[in-house]
């Protein structure tokens, strides 16, 4: 039975909102918030064929540039889990017909907009979590994690980079939320905010090192965690988070003023 596209369509606006009023209900009803939080918080979760089609790409193509971008579903195999392949070429050459692009060179893809419900908005709330915490296989190559939340200005991202420590091979790769660094159009802004958890809109990758080549990143899912309540974390992978944490608390009292100021660059670095 080959499913219609109306099965495979994101979930339509009635049943976003009776799932908005379960999960307020539970927290609401049964005090349920400590429990929750002791759980992966799931983001995207590349385990279906339609789950591609719950985000979109971006590249510089969308203004006349040539870099591609695809983001493919890829089935359980033998070697592998399922998951998504975000896939293509960056070209920095310039558009002909467009004087007014100086710049290109990158590629990217975010979840779509979750779409409205009776209380408004369809949002994430990941206010209770303080990780980010990503399954992926990476060529390497300069990628970025993108959070969006429903800020007064749309245009900001939160991000912070992808670190590799294990190229070519499949890792988890875990990020504190507080890390994450306040952009617009790239640059970083001053003051920097703290991230608004509780309303996030839409998480994300991008690659935007300007390196003219072919790139691979392979996403099994993105979730919220706090870490050592994570049954999807090794016990190997909690431990390296503890040890990071330690040593960053003996950092933090170390660094001077002019250090910490410097740090968000450092973090897109």
């Amino acid at each position: 039975m080959q499913c219609t596209t109306r099965l495979m369509a994101p979930p339509g606006f009635w049943k976003r909102s009776l799932d908005e009023f379960k999960r307020v209900s539970l927290i609401a009803i049964r005090f349920d918030t400590v429990r929750l939080q002791q759980r992966p918080f799931p983001l995207i979760t590349f385990s279906e064929p339609n789950s591609v089609t719950l985000c979109k790409t971006m590249s510089d193509a969308d203004m006349g540039g040539l870099s591609k971008a695809e983001l493919d579903f890829v089935p359980l195999s033998a070697s592998e889990p399922s998951h998504a392949h975000f896939h293509g070429d960056i070209s920095i050459e310039l558009p002909r017909n467009n004087p007014e692009v100086v710049r290109t060179g990158y590629a990217g893809w975010r979840t779509l907009d979750r779409g409205r419900t009776l209380w408004g908005k369809s949002l994430w709330d990941i206010d209770p979590y303080t990780f980010l915490a990503l399954r992926v296989k990476s060529d390497g190559r300069k990628y970025f994690v993108n959070v969006q939340t429903d800020s007064i200005i749309p245009t900001d991202l939160h991000q912070h980079r992808l670190f590799s420590k294990k190229p070519g091979e499949w890792e988890t790769v875990v990020i504190p939320f507080n890390d994450f660094v306040r952009t617009n159009h790239g640059q970083v802004v001053e003051p920097q905010s703290e991230m608004l958890r509780e309303k996030v809109k839409s998480v994300g990758i991008s690659l935007i090192d300007r390196i003219p080549k072919p790139y691979s990143l392979k996403i099994e899912k993105i979730w919220a965690t706090n870490a050592q309540d994570d049954e999807w974390l090794t016990p190997s992978e909690k431990g390296d988070i503890a040890a990071a944490q330690r040593e960053a608390s003996i950092g933090d009292e170390s660094k001077s003023r002019e250090e910490k100021k410097a740090e968000p660059e450092k973090i897109l670095m």
